[in-house]
């Protein structure tokens, strides 16, 4: 094993809980805006929270809460989208003691009940007449649950006035004895694979990857003299969206709320809010250059772009190797060019993202380095990092001045990493989750010696980067005995405008294939520059061909990425996504592998019977030897 950890936490150790940080700021600085949302009915204004007005409307539903009989200990799911309500909740549940249990608003009645009955939820609060639905087709089977909260009914306002013969003395006294090591939240696993497992995680835990980041790098959140504003709209039901919030409230961050991920309501809510700092997932970044290069190819600007989008990578490589000593950085020439696109391109892209955006976090799953290369090179250093849910959040951060694409960084200050021979990374420290709820077995299996086994497989190179190159489970192994880390040649294969979703398989198959899901937006833009009039003999079967012809590029793109063995050979475009509501996506935008494996068992076996018949009067052609990959449509 090799191990590494950077110098002792720079952070100071937390020694209240996590309400404690909007008490505090009311205090210090009762003015600040620390929330955004917006006006009723005006989509473009948005209306700012001052710290001492949230700490009062905190106050006010912490004393509801304590009317309606919850106390310090007690569990209580929220079930709704990102909204300012869900923020104000929370805070008031950990104010008195409380425990949150967030669950994805599109989670199914089986796994709603499962949480609610594994978790012990005393209360739920739903976000709308389908939320009670919902809990009301289960309630039956959970004696625990006494209330059931509906945000849309005016839930939050009917807390207050529940609350309002409660002394504030009472909430004062409650907030003040809870401990750092006291259970913050219940989050779930996404349940890729089995079923999902609550991790309960401390209010230290949470605090201290948020505290030692704000205090290394809170200072690049924004521009100098500018209070950072950071717009969320990925789930607060996942521990990435709770780190998010955490950050931004213990930081004194200016925090709006976007339920919505539509393409449509994410860039609107970047040109009103406009934040300077963006938090994501790869699919995410995807979409937006997507967006990017659709729109410049409408506008009859494609070439352009992409002359642009080149240049920015490769300027942002050049000042990647300079950063790091490997070499001289970008050329006079290169300069040249970076300085003309940054004039006539990259600040009109930087302008459809409020103008603002310094710099941006994705998480999830692996980025690209290519996408990282690309934002950089327009003016926002965009880099990977990499948490799990049993650690509360991130666990590495790139160092500044020193960044490296491809890589999620370093640990952070206080935590430390192994690489174990299987080469699964083993983390310890500070924000290491407390174990699962109501399963000592998994906990024992997860934790060893305060290490944490995360089942992702990475390693570190000799300045302590590490890189992920897949979950230990997902790794694949064809009857050939290769084996194959799926995660790149997916990455490759979705920077393919046309490509939406990617699943790579080859489990005791002979090669290794994938299935592939389209674009809807850019396949109709696509469609559309094709050009083929709808009255042209076989325009169907011509579309279909340069349909075809465009994925297999996309596939020998990401073969590029591996060695021939590990190269995608057959491949199989689906009609439809993979969705949360078709059961092989998690709630948290994961894919469920083996779901999607079993869901579409024929078409991989017809995949796969379709490449290997030959002729009776040839010999068959063994796996090495298959030149070309295959394509087949369904």
């Amino acid at each position: 094993m090799r191990d590494f950890a950077l110098a002792p936490a720079i952070a100071p150790a937390l020694t209240c809980g996590l309400a404690d940080s909007v008490f505090d700021t009311a205090a210090r600085n009762p003015t600040l805006p620390v929330l955004a949302r917006r006006l009723e009915g005006v989509s473009s204004a948005w209306e700012e929270v001052t710290a001492v007005e949230l700490r009062d409307e905190v106050t006010d539903v912490a004393k509801g809460l304590v009317a309606s009989g919850i106390s310090p200990g007690h569990r209580v799911a929220v079930m709704s989208r990102t909204r300012y309500e869900w923020t104000v909740l929370c805070y008031a549940l950990w104010t008195v003691g409380a425990e949150v249990v967030p669950i994805h608003p599109a989670s199914a009645r089986e796994q709603v009940a499962s949480i609610l009955r594994d978790a012990g939820c005393v209360a739920v609060l739903v976000e709308d007449e389908q939320g009670v639905m919902t809990v009301g087709t289960v309630c039956a089977s959970l004696p625990r649950l006494r209330h059931v909260w509906q945000l849309d009914a005016g839930a939050l306002n009917q807390l207050t006035e529940r609350g309002r013969f409660i002394p504030v003395t009472t909430v004062d006294s409650l907030r003040r004895i809870v401990l750092p090591d006291s259970t913050a939240a219940v989050a779930y696993t996404s349940g890729t694979s089995g079923r999902p497992l609550g991790c309960a995680l401390s209010h230290r835990g949470l605090a201290f990857a948020c505290d030692t980041l704000l205090a290394g790098w809170g200072h690049t959140a924004a521009p100098p003299g500018e209070q950072p504003a950071v717009l969320v709209f990925l789930p607060f039901s996942h521990v990435y969206g709770l780190m998010i919030q955490t950050v931004c409230l213990r930081g004194g961050l200016l925090m709006g709320h976007e339920p919505e991920m539509t393409t449509a309501a994410l860039a609107s809510a970047l040109l009103t809010f406009r934040p300077t700092y963006l938090y994501g997932v790869p699919s995410v970044f995807e979409k937006l250059y997507k967006t990017f290069l659709r729109t410049a190819q409408q506008a009859g600007r494609g070439a352009l772009f992409e002359r642009a989008a080149q240049t920015a990578r490769d300027f942002a490589l050049a000042e990647e190797r300079r950063r790091l000593g490997t070499g001289p950085g970008a050329g006079f020439d290169l300069r040249l060019q970076h300085a003309l696109y940054e004039r006539t391109v990259y600040r009109r892209l930087r302008a459809t993202l409020g103008g603002r955006v310094v710099r941006a976090t994705s998480g999830g799953s692996a980025l690209d380095p290519e996408l990282s290369y690309f934002y950089e090179g327009i003016g926002l250093y965009l880099h990977d990092g990499y948490g799990l849910t049993e650690t509360g959040g991130g666990v590495t951060m790139q160092p500044l001045g020193r960044e490296k694409a491809g890589t999620v960084g370093q640990a952070l200050p206080g935590i430390e990493i192994q690489v174990a021979g299987d080469g699964e990374i083993l983390v310890r420290g500070p924000s290491v989750f407390q174990g699962y709820v109501n399963d000592e077995s998994a906990t024992r299996a997860a934790l060893h010696g305060g290490w944490l086994a995360t089942g992702d497989i990475g390693r570190l190179d000799s300045e302590g980067y590490l890189s992920i190159t897949g979950r230990k489970k997902d790794v694949i192994i064809t009857s050939t005995g290769k084996t194959v880390a799926p995660a790149p040649l997916e990455q490759r294969l979705r920077m393919h405008p046309l490509v939406h979703q990617a699943v790579v398989i080859g489990d005791d198959r002979p090669c290794v294939g994938a299935l592939i899901t389209l674009d809807p937006d850019f396949l109709a833009h696509w469609r559309g520059r094709l050009g083929l009039p709808r009255d042209v003999p076989g325009r169907e079967a011509r579309e279909e061909n340069a349909l075809r012809d465009e994925i297999a590029r996309a596939v020998a793109a990401a073969n590029s990425v591996v060695s021939r063995a590990e190269s995608i050979r057959v491949w199989r475009v689906l009609p439809e996504p993979f969705d949360p509501a078709n059961g092989l996506l998690t709630p948290s935008m994961k894919l469920r592998r083996d779901a999607i494996v079993r869901h579409y068992a024929g078409e991989i076996d017809a995949m796969y019977e379709a490449r290997t018949r030959v002729p009776r009067r040839l010999p068959v052609t063994e796996p090495a030897d298959w030149d070309d990959s295959d394509s087949v449509f369904r």
